[in-house]
Parts: C-alpha cells; structure tokens; sequence
C-alpha cells in the first residue's frame, strides 16, 4: 500500500496545452510536481516555490545576505517537512484551531500594524500575499505553537529542589540580558557513524565559511536545522538564566560579535553568537499590584467573536445601570473565576496578557472596562483596588520556575522535533524532472 501511494503522489501533474483551442499536445507540458512525500502527504514544487519567495522576502527584509539558491531550496524544503510532520501529528490528536480564533489573532496582527483588519487585508495584497493563503499560515503558526506547548513544555518538570539550587545561585541585585544567534545542525535519534560523521562535516563547513567572514544570518539560513533558521538564527534578547544552559556556558567569557566553538548536544551540533549582552538592573522597589475582576466570554465553534462582543455590551449596558458585576461573572463569565464572582485577587504586572494589562492599568479605581478582546475571548474588566508590594517568597519561587522553564523549553523542543522528523517517512524528490 505505502508503494502504491508514493507511486500514485509522485505522478506529475499535467494539462493540455491550448485548452482554449482543444489542441492536444504531442508532449505533456509540466505545471506543478512533487517534491517530497510526507507520511501520505504531497508537497509541490508550487508551494516549496511560494514559500521560498516569503523567505527570501523576509532575509531581505532583515539586510541578511540570501545563501545560494540551491542552498535555499533544500533549507525551504525542509521545513516544511519539518511543518508538514508537526501538522499531521497534530491532527492526530485533534488539536485545531478555529475560524473564531484565527480570526482573532489576524485582528491582533492588524492591530498592531496599526491598521484595520480590512486596511491589513488590502496591504498584503498590495505585496502580492494571497489573503487565503495567509489565513492558512497564521493558523499553522497558531496550530504548531498549541503543539509545542501541549507535547514539549507541559511536560517540562522542575523540581523544587533546581528551583532551590537557583534563587540560591543567584544575583538579584544585577541580571546580564544577552542576545544570541546560532547554527543548529540536527543528528537523528538512532544516527549511525556515518550519519554524526555527516552531521559534524557540515557543522564544521558552517564554521569554516563563518570564519573566512561570511555573514553568520546567511550561514544559518544555508546550514540551521532551528526553526529560526531561515530567519538568521536570531533567538529574542533575554536574561542570561533563561538561554539554554549549553548556551549559556559557552557565551559566560564571549564579546559581542564573537563565536563559541563546536557545541555538542543530544539534538545535535551548535555554533552560538554573541550579539549583544549587557546589564540590567532588576527592580528593587515593591511590585505593583492591581486587584481585579471579569467576566470573560469565551469564541469557539459555538460562540463567534461578534456574538462574543455584543453580549459582554450587553452586560456592560447593565452594569451601568447598576447591576452587580459579580453576580453577572456567575452567570456568564467562561473562567474558573466565575465561582468567586470573577474575583481574579491581587494580580502582579506581567500576569496578564498584554491586552489585559493594558486596559485594566487605563481603569480608575471601581470603573469598569468597556468589551476587551484578548487571545481568550472577550472580557468586561473592573479594578477593585491597587498596591505596590514586595514579591513574596512564593512570586520568588515562581519567577526562578520560569526561568528554569525558559532554559529546558528550546533544547527540549529541538530533541522533540528531532525524534518526529526521524518518525516520519520522509521520501525527497527534489531533484526529479
């Protein structure tokens, strides 16, 4: 079975030429072909195509040299198996994202272009970006980060004792923010010697070429199994504590513009470069803290965003003619907070999703917000009081949990997508004609 279906997706797609004059040609003319079979899925020289010109869009975008077209080809091509195989997996599973909430996540992205969805609509497709298409790749972001979340960082522990060992070890009047990119060449699960031995000539080719002065973006974007690959290798600035600890290590005595050596872990082999590090003084004032409650509707396959909206102005209309905001969170709000009238306690800056925190800091004392959209649904937000206070022994032990959490989440998830890639049958075709 599994031959005749690679048999049957490796068939070239073909129409006849001058359709319009019932011409029929003496040879097929080649519109489109396969270049990879994942599992029972086919991916096209079309969409292997399309996606090479948003890459290339988005090197030149960020000034970072594009690697030989070649090159490219076969780093494009494999992430998309590499999105390919995420995306079957989760399938299986019935993860999925709905139209309610890719819908609202577009209007985020649209928001903070400073545009309506409809103005961000007519931008892209002034860039010559099919608005069906994007829709598609927003909602595989969304898809394969659930995944991530669901099948690598849940299941991330630490142990009270690592969270011990760091608020131990470390310096709370002074924290160091780095920013690093790297070069991450993949070694399968089960590789034989001829396999790692594959793996370090390549590693080892990147760096030659890094230090004959090539630039290190484009070098990743030819060499980087990372899914930041294409885009540079560029990790987001961040303390020193929350880099992977491999990383970490190796950066402790690097300059920026420097490169640490060949690095070795289960994932594979890594090069990491210092861009940028400096000091950062954490807060030693009291925190400040907001007590505050809502009523949150939640958009799903049942509740769409607009019917979402309109009822919390609904309730928000009640409110203002003096019904009782808890009382109304028992009946309506889709949160557990529901059973305390909405009651969410005293909450830190930073607890809360961007969109939260920022109308709930715009709120007096006692007012209630107008309709909010987060990435959770719609929410009425009031402010029942605010203080500054110094973080307790357990917003301590949570802050070192983060960023032990932080540390394990990126080598984790590049062993994790390793073993699915090495799972998957995988049968590239590149180069038929």
């Amino acid at each position: 079975m599994r031959r005749l279906l690679v048999f049957v997706l490796t068939l070239w797609l073909i129409v006849p030429a001058a359709v319009a004059n019932q011409a029929v040609p003496s040879q097929p003319v080649d519109v489109d072909r396969i270049v990879a079979v994942v599992n029972d899925e086919a991916i096209t020289l079309f969409e292997l195509r399309s996606r090479e010109a948003m890459v290339e869009r988005q090197l030149h975008r960020q000034n970072v040299p594009l690697p030989p077209a070649k090159v490219l080809e076969r780093q494009v091509l494999e992430r998309m198996i590499l999105d390919r195989v995420q995306m079957q997996f989760a399938k299986e599973i019935g993860l999925h994202v709905s139209d309610g909430e890719l819908d609202a996540a577009i209007g985020r992205i649209a928001e903070r272009n400073h545009l309506s969805v409809g103005g961000f609509k007519a931008a892209l497709e002034r860039d010559n970006v099919a608005w069906p298409k994007f829709r598609e790749e927003i909602r595989q972001e969304m898809t394969i980060s659930r995944l991530r979340e669901r099948e690598v960082d849940n299941h991330i522990t630490i142990s009270q004792a690592e969270i011990d060992n760091y608020l131990d070890n470390a310096s709370r009047g002074n924290e160091e923010i780095v920013q690093v990119a790297h070069i991450v060449v993949r070694v399968p699960e089960q590789a034989d010697a001829a396999q790692l031995e594959r793996s370090r000539e390549r590693i080892e080719k990147a760096v030659r070429e890094l230090q004959s002065g090539a630039d290190f973006g484009s070098v990743a974007a030819s060499f980087s199994d990372a899914p930041d690959g294409l885009a540079g290798g560029v990790m987001e600035a961040r303390p020193v504590d929350r880099l992977p600890g491999l990383y970490a290590d190796a950066i402790k005595n690097l300059k920026p513009g420097e490169i640490s050596p060949i690095l070795r872990s289960p994932a594979g082999f890594h090069v990491v470069k210092v861009i940028e590090r400096h000091g950062a003084m954490l807060p030693t004032e009291p925190l400040k803290q907001t007590h505050v409650r809502q009523i949150l509707i939640r958009v799903n396959e049942v509740v769409s965003d607009d019917e979402a909206r309109h009822k919390l102005e609904e309730l928000k209309e009640r409110l203002d003619h003096g019904a009782d905001f808890a009382k109304l969170a028992r009946l309506y709000s889709n949160d557990l907070s529901a059973a305390k009238g909405g009651d969410l306690g005293w909450v830190y800056q930073g607890d809360t999703v961007p969109e939260f925190e920022r109308a709930m800091d715009a709120l007096k004392v006692g007012e209630i917000s107008q309709p909010i959209r987060s990435p959770f649904g719609w929410h009425l937000i009031q402010v029942l009081g605010r203080r500054t206070q110094d973080a307790s022994p357990d917003r301590m032990r949570l802050i070192a949990r983060q960023a032990l959490r932080a540390r394990k989440s990126d080598e984790a998830y590049q062993d994790w997508l390793r073993q699915i890639r090495d799972r998957a049958y995988v049968e590239v075709r590149l180069e038929d004609k």
